[in-house]
């Protein structure tokens, strides 16, 4: 080999290096922002409140004096929670919501969805 091959023969070499792990294993999950628009008519409503805009929930959960009501329609899954504050009437504080196998959906969307079915279910 010639003296100048060398130099250049490494600096080949040096970009087969490997990484450990493959990029999916190194990337941190990209979180997903919840924010409050779009939830307005909501977050803040006691049970009656979000009876008058959804009908009668799917499911009624009561934990101690937390309570979670889901709604269901065939395009998403919307859980509110509950909670009392002083002695007031329990209201919504968070709002989760899912496509029915249990993808994500914007909870806005799945608002304005439930919002429109026909007869509340």
């Amino acid at each position: 080999m010639t003296r100048f091959s060398l130099p250049i023969l490494i600096l080949c070499l040096s970009g087969c290096a490997t990484v450990p792990g493959s990029l999916s294993e190194r990337a941190d999950p990209v979180p997903i922002p919840y924010g409050a628009a779009g939830l307005e008519r909501v977050i803040g409503q006691d049970a009656n409140g979000l009876v008058r805009l959804f009908g009668q929930p799917d499911a009624d959960v009561r934990e101690g004096n937390a309570r979670k009501l889901q709604f269901q329609s065939a395009i998403c899954v919307l859980d509110t929670y509950l909670y009392p504050k002083g002695s007031a009437a329990p209201r919504v504080t968070y709002v989760d919501a899912r496509q029915p196998d249990g993808r994500t959906i914007d909870r806005a969307s799945c608002v304005a969805a439930l919002t429109r079915r026909v007869g509340g279910k």
